[in-house]
């Protein structure tokens, strides 16, 4: 009888390591965490200064008064300590270095160690949270909302990281074909910026543009769960508002397992 060999069992052990080494590897830049909390605090002086102007020269919107405003934006740059972040700029960095043909010598998931790698940054970004959260309570009142509406604004979060994740990933394995990817990337930050309703909610766009913008992946980063946190989004909508998060993330997820795939093939074939 002819036997077969066994199946290599998954252990999450190495990708934990991974991602510790990440936390440590980010913690050793102790400039850039200062700089990052002293971005955060100035960013948000400057959006409660022009907030309060516009708000005092214009009738405030329906959706969103001014306390409500300033708490959506100091909440959107908390976030954006932790999403703007690309979790998975080392796939393009292997590959313009060519390294990435000795990744797949290993006995590891590729994918899952470079999302273990972006959760480790991910993870030491989100302590920053903390530090920033302290001084955004000296600039600005910061409403926080009942158990029910922060549990739906994590679950939200959490969603809308993975879907952050699955748009950088992709971006990152055009590289597979392109080598560079710069100015992608500097198109995409700028749309999601703009689209995703990180800068302006987009409540406050005009009723048209705001029905198109609402169906873009971006909103499900950061526009759903922040209007979740200000309760623009009641429990009402809470399963309508993650149905859309999650079939932009399974939508996502389905491209970026078949462009890893098409890549991979590319290494392997011109690697031999």
């Amino acid at each position: 009888m002819i036997g077969t060999l066994p199946r290599r069992r998954f252990r999450i052990e190495p990708y934990v390591e991974f991602a510790k080494r990440a936390i440590m590897r980010e913690a050793t830049y102790r400039f850039d965490v200062f700089t990052s909390i002293a971005s955060f605090a100035i960013r948000l002086y400057l959006l409660k200064t022009v907030w309060t102007a516009l708000y005092a020269h214009n009738p405030a919107p329906q959706e969103l008064s001014l306390p409500a405003i300033l708490t959506y934006s100091t909440v959107a740059l908390l976030m954006g300590l932790v999403m703007d972040i690309d979790q998975t700029r080392a796939l393009h960095e292997r590959l313009r270095e060519g390294s990435i043909a000795t990744d797949f010598m290993k006995p590891i998931s590729v994918p899952l160690y470079f999302f273990a790698e972006g959760t480790g940054e991910v993870l030491f970004h989100a302590v920053l949270m903390l530090p920033s959260l302290v001084i955004a309570l000296f600039l600005v009142h910061v409403d926080v909302p009942g158990p029910a509406a922060l549990a739906a604004f994590a679950l939200s979060f959490l969603i809308g990281y993975l879907v952050g994740f699955c748009i950088n990933f992709i971006l990152n394995c055009t590289a597979f074909w392109t080598l560079e990817i710069s100015a992608g990337q500097m198109i995409v930050t700028w749309v999601s910026d703009l689209l995703g309703g990180e800068l302006i909610p987009l409540v406050l766009f005009p009723p048209a543009l705001q029905a198109v913008v609402e169906t873009l992946p971006f909103a499900a980063m950061f526009s759903t769960p922040l209007l979740i946190y200000v309760g623009t989004i009641g429990p009402d909508e809470y399963l309508r508002a993650f149905a859309s998060q999650v079939f932009w993330f399974v939508l996502l997820a389905g491209i970026s397992t078949l462009m890893w795939r098409a890549g991979a093939k590319r290494v392997v074939v011109q690697g031999g």
